[in-house]
């Protein structure tokens, strides 16, 4: 599946466009968040896809959870979110 990784200072409208590019190619994508910055980045993205996607009869939903990740040798909680048409 293929991961967005998404930070505080992330475009919405850039990561938006980059998830419904996924998802009308590959049919769901991950969006990668830590911290509240890239959180709240990363929900206005998926918001922003659901309208992009839209027109084509895609309604996209969206399942939150933790996932750990190592950087730079240090273990952090991230929050992923799994983006997929709904069924």
């Amino acid at each position: 599946m293929e991961v967005l990784k998404v930070a505080a200072n992330s475009k919405p409208v850039a990561v938006a466009g980059a998830l419904a590019a996924i998802i009308r190619d590959k049919g769901m994508a991950e969006l990668q968040a830590i911290g509240a910055g890239a959180v709240n980045q990363a929900v206005k993205a998926i918001a922003i896809a659901r309208g992009y996607v839209a027109p084509s009869g895609i309604d996209l939903v969206c399942v939150p959870a933790f996932s750990d990740v190592e950087i730079e040798g240090e273990e952090r909680t991230a929050i992923k979110f799994v983006v997929k048409p709904k069924e």
